[in-house]
């Protein structure tokens, strides 16, 4: 049975200006509850495709962006496209984490708020399910007034996860998410993204290839702005197609 495609790109290019091109000609097609991994070295364009998936690229002043991404059929670069819709279904995890300066359970609610939901009894319950699902729930429930900023590194992380997962989306995009954090909050995160692709598909960016390995089920390798080769994680590492992938995960460069 064919996989089921979620987001698919098809010659997807990105200019951040007229000199500076950062994806040539992507075609991608990212299955439905798997975790996708973007590898490559820095400067590629993984991070980049990633946030062409929710238009986050958007936010940059002088980004052009030329041919197609789908999400479920539909034209995510329409005019007629909600970016805030968009964004609901697709949410995203950066980097750093980024809680908002106020409580943590106001930080999982903000999202619901913002949708327009005021019932207490509604929110409550989404903010424990988040939370639950984004396996912090023991850590902060008796906590749930105190600040979000006073968590660790790796729970703040958690709790951006949770933030995300409040909305309810359908995918969730990660860029890096556990390069900041200690090699405990790590392994936590990579054991919540394999549970939550039962529910959840995700796309992640890494530069880490045990961790790329450890957790996805398909890898794209790009290079210099174009993917090279994309497959199962298994083949892709133990079989790569393409010297170029063979010479990055082997550690030739990079």
């Amino acid at each position: 049975m064919a996989e089921q495609a979620v987001l698919s790109a098809r010659k997807l290019e990105l200019w951040y200006s007229p000199a500076v091109q950062a994806l040539r000609g992507v075609d991608l097609d990212i299955p439905e509850r798997q975790v996708t991994a973007l590898i490559g070295p820095s400067g590629c364009g993984k991070s980049t495709f990633l946030k062409t998936l929710n238009r986050m690229n958007d936010l940059v002043s002088g980004v052009r962006v030329q041919g197609s991404v789908r999400y479920r059929g539909r034209e995510i670069y329409s005019p007629s496209v909600d970016v805030t819709w968009l964004r609901r279904q697709v949410g995203m995890v950066f980097q750093k984490p980024n809680p908002f300066p106020m409580s943590i359970y106001d930080n999982v609610a903000y999202g619901p708020r913002t949708h327009g939901l005021r019932d207490r009894a509604a929110l409550d319950e989404i903010v424990e399910r988040s939370l639950r699902s984004a396996a912090i729930w023991d850590e902060v429930s008796d906590r749930l007034k105190k600040p979000a900023l006073a968590l660790s590194g790796g729970q703040q992380q958690r709790l951006c996860i949770a933030r995300a997962l409040a909305v309810e989306p359908d995918v969730l995009l990660m860029d890096e998410a556990t390069s900041a954090l200690d090699p405990i909050s790590t392994s936590r995160i990579e054991d919540l993204i394999t549970d939550l692709k039962q529910n959840y598909t995700i796309v992640i960016v890494t530069h880490n290839m045990q961790q790329a390995t450890r957790i996805s089920d398909k890898c794209a390798f790009f290079l210099m702005g174009e993917l090279i080769e994309f497959g199962d994680t298994t083949q892709l590492f133990a079989l790569p197609r393409d010297r170029r992938t063979e010479d990055y995960i082997t550690g030739r460069f990079g």
